[in-house]
């Protein structure tokens, strides 16, 4: 719904996709999926690797699936099929990280403007981007085999 609105919203000969599914196939082809992991619902694991068979949380004992499943018929030819379909009782998306990084390489634009702090940036003592910094510098001097290569990212918490 929204998609379409879009698309009358944009002027004629636009490629936006028409429906979400053919949007999703898009992303897909783009690597820029994302993995679903199941959680507990009271976000005390994650069913993931090891845990990923659990029924039921390790820690609270809280059901990985919600109460009211779906019930599902499959009606083949004259045989009737009733199956419970559980549904998770909350879901995690966990966005990779590294197939990111990846495609920001890809085009030599972004390339290049990834590795501007070691390359491009004026260096002259004064404070004019992050890389200045006291704590840059202490985590170059800490890790200096992975300061060495300027296309090594680093990533602040805030």
């Amino acid at each position: 719904m929204l998609l379409e609105l879009l698309k009358e919203a944009l002027p004629d000969g636009n490629t936006l996709p028409a429906t979400y599914n053919e949007m999703k196939k898009i992303f897909s082809g783009l690597g820029l999926g994302y993995e679903k992991i199941h959680a507990c619902p009271n976000g005390c694991v994650l069913f993931w690797k090891d845990r990923e068979n659990q029924q039921e949380c390790g820690v609270c004992g809280a059901s990985r699936w919600k109460e009211n499943s779906v019930v599902v018929e499959d009606r083949v030819e004259n045989f009737s099929n009733t199956k419970k379909k559980n549904i998770p009782a909350k879901v995690l998306r966990w966005f990779p990280l590294k197939p990111r990084l990846k495609r920001l390489f890809m085009c030599s634009k972004t390339a290049s403007l990834m590795k501007w702090h070691e390359e491009g940036r004026t260096k002259d003592g004064l404070m004019r981007h992050p890389a200045n910094s006291p704590a840059w510098k202490d985590l170059d001097s800490l890790y200096p085999e992975f300061s060495a290569d300027p296309r090594n990212v680093r990533f602040g918490l805030a």
